[in-house]
């Protein structure tokens, strides 16, 4: 039992916060420009890119932005230095892209990675 109601009223809304789903928000990971295309027999196209901002990672998701329009988004299918394949690439490098399920890849376009992070709501 209770012998201040505040008390009680502050349980109450404790698990009332927590009862709610929480938001799914993007959260911005790197910008990158495509500098280079190539054609990788029984892989498809792979993207010659340039991170400039940010640190791309390979589990990030991407969307594919052509003259200021997204043309896709979708998940990223490989993520390579030279010829090693690695978990992530920092601002100010070059890496390979593969990217699942699309390859009307133009030079010129420019990445954006992201990932979606589940944030708790409040009252």
């Amino acid at each position: 039992m209770y012998k201040v109601i505040y008390k009680a009223i502050e349980d109450i809304n404790a698990a009332r916060v927590g009862m709610l789903s929480p938001d799914i928000v993007e959260q911005d990971t790197a910008t990158i420009e495509i500098r280079e295309l190539f054609r990788v027999p029984k892989v498809g196209v792979i993207a010659g890119c340039y991170v400039t901002d940010g640190e791309v990672s390979r589990d990030d998701q991407l969307r594919i932005v052509r003259d200021g329009t997204i043309v896709y988004e979708g998940k990223m299918g490989s993520l390579r230095r030279f010829k090693e394949d690695v978990k992530s690439v920092k601002q100010g490098y070059e890496c390979g892209i593969g990217i699942e399920g699309f390859q009307d890849i133009k030079e010129g376009d420019v990445l954006e990675t992201f990932r979606t992070v589940e944030v708790a709501r409040e009252a």
